[in-house]
């Protein structure tokens, strides 16, 4: 079992560089036989050799080194620091994972140099290079070196933050540069021998090898997660490193690490190219991205919630919110609907739903089918563009607690604003007695209730009437106003 505590999700930004190289095209790999015990029979099978591969590809992945100046708070005294602490556990994303990493800290009010490490790899003749967001965040001064020890300054053309992926360009490129052929990561299979190479702890060109453990990993990113698992052993300083299969073709970025030591375990999440592919444009052209938006907070359609909503199965994005000025609300969308289908596609879970809306060209109008009141409803919907402060509306609505004793009471205006609630009445719940059924159902203190079984809940009256309709060991669906979000939660009677 790995301990819960100690173990983290790391991105795999290091204070040693990652120098990792590869190639484009398609590649023919020797095969090596083996022979297997099968019963009292000896079966000969064939084993891919990556000898003729990795001399091939090591030549387009490239060795990322940043600096940027900072300047330590106010009051910071000179100290130094363990490259691999495990202090702050909770802190393993980002510029919190990079900053463990200072050879020292300054003496007070002293500006020092930071510097950060990476891979990246050539995608075309005119010198792009993708990486992560996370290896040049920040950074003034980008440095590139090739596989022939050739070192080029780089600018920064464009990245993006909610996928973690980032472009660079060398400047002034010499000679034919090489460069990698991108693949097709939609197509991989579960099983498929795929290559990493890289800079694991600054040991240069590391070439290893490993199969496809998983695809569509959510690791707690965000609305746009969507990870390819791979066992072959990637460490810090691979990151922003390819990932090839065995055609010789990119299929991922090699980005995050699951571990309880800051080392391999086995779990390594590379960032499928695909998403890279269709944000490369915007990224030469704008310098970022520019996503759809939709205006809705959805959720996962549990057993309990597709039985509640009248459904066969859990399927489709149960819609818990909408943005009053949003592209659904206009068009008539509203909480409770369950969509099912997006433009032409079907919607068999709640995940598709945002990456679908984000590559949703701007200003199309999508044809949005959903389920309301167990009848088929069609809607004309213009897709309007995602902007800063708007990113939940994708986002998946936070789920209840896994785990009916409920106390309420009325909101009252002064309660409303000590406590900062949007609704300045109704019924929040102000206690929940350990163990009950609603304690089970995932109910919490601070919890507005908004509708009960489909109905609204505006006072104690409402409240009472719609629960005295209940019969016993009938399951109760509640809409609950959660913070700024807005959920459905099924409660389960004992008979």
């Amino acid at each position: 079992m790995i301990n819960p505590v100690r173990s983290r999700v790391f991105f795999l930004a290091k204070p040693v560089l990652a120098l990792a190289f590869g190639v484009c095209c398609m590649l023919a790999v020797k095969p090596a036989a083996a022979q297997v015990q099968q019963g009292d029979a000896v079966k000969t099978i064939t084993l891919p050799s990556f000898t003729e591969l990795a001399k091939k590809l090591m030549p387009v992945t490239v060795h990322i080194s940043t600096s940027r100046t900072i300047k330590p708070p106010k009051g910071s005294m000179r100290r130094f620091q363990e490259p691999y602490s495990q202090e702050d556990p909770e802190e393993f994303f980002g510029d919190d994972f990079m900053r463990r990493f200072f050879e020292q800290m300054p003496q007070r009010n002293q500006k020092q140099r930071e510097r950060g490490l990476g891979s990246g790899f050539i995608i075309d003749r005119e010198g792009y290079v993708l990486t992560n967001n996370h290896v040049v965040d920040g950074a003034d001064e980008i440095k590139v070196t090739l596989h022939d020890e050739k070192q080029y300054d780089a600018t920064l053309v464009g990245r993006d933050e909610k996928t973690d992926i980032a472009l660079i360009k060398l400047k002034e490129p010499k000679g034919d540069l090489p460069f990698a052929e991108l693949g097709d990561s939609d197509a991989l299979e579960i099983g498929e021998w795929v290559l990493a190479i890289g800079n694991p702890f600054g040991l240069q060109e590391t070439v290893t090898q490993g199969i496809v453990s998983a695809k569509w990993r959510k690791i707690g990113q965000g609305p746009y997660d969507d990870f390819i698992q791979t066992d072959a052993s990637i460490n810090p300083g691979n990151s922003g490193g390819p990932l090839f299969n065995l055609s010789g073709k990119v299929v991922g970025l090699n980005t995050a690490i699951f571990s309880p030591s800051g080392g391999n375990v086995g779990i390594g999440f590379a960032i499928p190219i695909n998403i890279a592919k269709n944000i490369v444009p915007q990224l030469k052209g704008k310098g970022k991205v520019v996503r759809g938006w939709l205006g809705v907070v959805v959720q996962k359609v549990t057993p309990e919630l597709a039985k509640s909503f009248g459904l066969s199965q859990g399927r489709g994005a149960l819609v818990a919110d909408v943005d009053k000025e949003g592209p659904a609300a206009k068009a008539g969308i509203a909480p409770g609907d369950i969509i099912t289908d997006y433009d032409g596609k079907e919607m068999k879970e709640m995940d598709e739903l945002p990456m679908l809306v984000a590559q949703t060209e701007i200003g199309k109008t999508v044809e949005v089918s959903v389920l309301r009141d167990g009848k088929k409803k069609n809607y004309s919907v213009k897709i309007a563009e995602l902007k800063d402060g708007k990113g939940r509306e994708q986002a998946q609505a936070q789920e209840p607690q896994k785990n009916f004793g409920i106390a309420v009471r009325e909101i009252t205006p002064e309660m409303a604003q000590r406590h900062g609630f949007a609704k300045k009445d109704g019924i929040v719940i102000t206690q929940i007695e350990p163990d009950s059924e609603a304690d089970e159902a995932g109910l919490r203190s601070g919890d507005i209730i908004e509708e009960i079984n489909r109905a609204a809940i505006r006072n104690l009256e409402d409240y009472n009437r719609i629960l005295g309709k209940i019969k016993p060991g009938e399951n109760i669906l509640f809409l609950l106003r959660r913070g700024d979000n807005a959920i459905w939660v099924v409660l389960k009677q004992g008979k």
